[in-house]
């Protein structure tokens, strides 16, 4: 067995004559995807309504930093997780990753179901930080590898839509589930569904992708010379993180959006329930925010594809932080599901956008690690934004930790504006006038065409 590295640009690839790249082409394993992220996505709406409330209401945590322990293990153990599921997926495929991250998920319900103290619940998200690291991070990058580079942002907006809208979906479901019949154990009657069936299709219906990723790799294009195959995950982890200009802009924007994404999960069901809102109205609030965000993602994946990206992240970052700013402000259920309905808006524009800025600059050798490495620090947002978020509001209240959060996703925003480069230009029309002199070609859709890439 061989023992050469996969980013090694000597190693030969399997044949790859069989294998195509494009959305049409692979059209019935890339919706299998979809549905699988579904799936994924359901696992963490469980959790979204009901468990900021069992803290207060069953384990009488009534100390933020306390109550939002769970969200500080989850976000850590995924970041983690995101990273080693990048580089095992360019190691030993991708499909091995997925199922074993469905394996890791059936115990989750039961634990969160029967758990007697809140260690137990703390246990359960540490699995479900694994679980959401192997199997998310797994069906972005197949999608990517499928899709290839003309079509990545729609598929990241397929990809993201369908976990986001089960997402709230199951949210919006658990909280009635809840007002009707108790905060456990019935609203996790949905995860147990959700863990066997995600095992079930990965298991017997997914198929392997990482041949495709090498058949692309046969005729990428690199944006610079820093950008070549063959990195080791040392230099994969540098460059994407900080020396990479649109790479580093982009770890640090998903990192703030998933700290504000982590004020929504486990600071605003309190904050509207210490205003006297019911377990149902919290539900609906809890959904509206990631329905949007997850339906929206079908219209700005497929636009960041025409129209770039770097702005799209921008201004959706800005958006979020009016919005986090509104609900601060905004007294009443309907101001807040107004709030919750921009706040989704805004992280429709930045969520896919993000992870097709990746597949864009990143090369098809190390993609699947780079998007570890992303995901490491978008999904570290979570621990961060616990935290701080915690700490901010049992210090000098809740609406204040709100405020923190609006202004740091402001900041987020000037820095993506300030440092990252377009990294997708379309392809031009036949109309657009003739190739440049010299035998010159245009740029190749969804590679990166920056003047210079590091800092």
């Amino acid at each position: 067995m061989s023992t050469t590295s996969p980013a090694d640009p000597t190693q030969t690839p399997p044949a790859t004559d069989a294998l195509r790249l494009g959305l049409r082409a692979n059209l019935a394993q890339f919706s299998l995807l979809v549905g699988v992220n579904a799936l994924v996505g359901g696992m963490i709406g469980q959790e979204r309504t009901v468990l900021p409330l069992l803290a207060t209401r069953v384990f009488h945590l009534h100390a933020f930093t306390a109550a939002l322990t769970f969200i500080l293990a989850f976000g850590a153990v995924k970041a983690a997780t995101n990273f080693f599921a990048g580089t095992l997926s360019d190691r030993v495929g991708r499909k091995p990753v997925l199922v074993a991250g469905w394996l890791i998920a059936l115990p989750i319900p039961l634990l969160l179901m029967w758990a007697p103290t809140w260690g137990w619940i703390i246990a359960a998200n540490v699995l479900l930080g694994v679980n959401q690291g192997l199997t998310w991070s797994t069906t972005v990058i197949m999608k990517i590898d499928l899709v290839g580079p003309e079509r990545r942002g729609m598929a990241m907006g397929f990809n993201e839509a369908a976990g986001y809208g089960a997402l709230a979906a199951t949210a919006m479901a658990t909280g009635f589930i809840a007002a009707h019949w108790g905060l456990r154990p019935q609203p996790f009657f949905l995860g147990v569904a959700y863990a066997a069936l995600g095992l079930g299709l990965s298991t017997l219906f997914v198929r392997e992708t990482r041949g495709h990723a090498r058949h692309e790799a046969q005729t990428h294009t690199a944006a610079s010379a820093d950008l070549h195959g063959g990195l080791s995950t040392g230099e994969v982890f540098t460059l994407t993180s900080f020396k990479e200009k649109a790479l580093s802009a982009a770890c640090q924007a998903g990192m703030v959006n998933n700290l504000n994404d982590g004020l929504a999960w486990g600071i605003f069901p309190i904050y509207f329930a210490r205003h006297g809102l019911s377990v149902s109205r919290i539900g609906i609030l809890a959904g509206l925010y990631p329905a949007v965000w997850g339906l929206g993602q079908l219209i700005t994946g497929a636009l960041s594809d025409r129209v770039g990206r770097k702005w799209l992240i921008a201004v959706g970052m800005w958006t979020q932080a009016a919005a986090i700013a509104w609900i601060a402000a905004a007294h009443g259920f309907a101001n807040w599901a107004l709030g919750a309905l921009v706040l989704g808006a805004g992280t429709a524009m930045v969520y896919p956008t993000l992870l097709a800025a990746i597949g864009d600059v990143a090369h098809p050798t190390w993609r699947a690690r780079s998007v570890g490495v992303y995901r490491l620090w978008r999904d570290g947002g979570f621990a961060v934004g616990a935290l701080l978020a915690g700490i901010i509001a049992d210090l000098f209240g809740i609406t204040a930790a709100i405020y923190a959060v609006a202004a740091l996703t402001a900041a987020s925003g000037i820095v993506v504006a300030v440092r990252m480069y377009e990294t997708h230009r379309p392809a031009p029309t036949a109309s657009a006038g003739p190739a440049p002199a010299g035998g010159g070609r245009p740029a190749t859709p969804g590679t990166a065409q920056p003047a210079a890439t590091t800092s």
